[in-house]
């Protein structure tokens, strides 16, 4: 789960990556600007692991995603610190049917999708990847 091209529907490729530190996720958004260079990358992230958790990276969070477009996070329960405090510029969810739902009104064509979790994300990947085929598929038919 390092940088995976889950899939690309209606121009927009789909990324998955097991980012759970912000040097990781600088990396990695690093990593995903130099190779799609033209392409405007929308970074979503559910901070899960225990020391996202208790905010041991409240501070340096932010500053992982700078070379993302935009910015979706999950405020996952049992997260001990704000995440729209340290993060202004991000969009924030409670829960990920509201992240999709709002994942899929700003993602367009051309946008590269970098879904970042250590863990399932409530299936959000494959939630994503299915929405965007159903509207690719309506989109031909039309």
């Amino acid at each position: 789960r390092r940088m995976e091209l889950l899939g690309e529907y209606g121009g927009i490729k789909v990324f998955d990556d097991f980012a759970h530190h912000p040097s990781a996720i600088k990396t990695t958004v690093s990593g995903l600007r130099q190779h799609q260079p033209k392409s405007r990358i929308i970074a979503v992230l559910e901070p899960r692991s225990n020391t996202m958790k208790m905010g041991v990276h409240s501070d340096t969070l932010a500053e992982s995603l700078a070379d993302a477009d935009d910015i979706f996070v999950l405020q996952p329960e049992g997260l001990k610190w704000r995440l729209a405090e340290k993060m202004p510029n991000a969009h924030v969810f409670e829960s990920t049917d509201d992240l999709l739902a709002g994942l899929l009104t700003e993602a367009q064509a051309g946008d590269s999708v970098l879904i970042m979790s250590n863990g399932s994300f409530d299936g959000l990947h494959q939630r994503f990847l299915k929405a965007l085929q159903e509207l690719n598929d309506t989109g031909a038919e039309s």
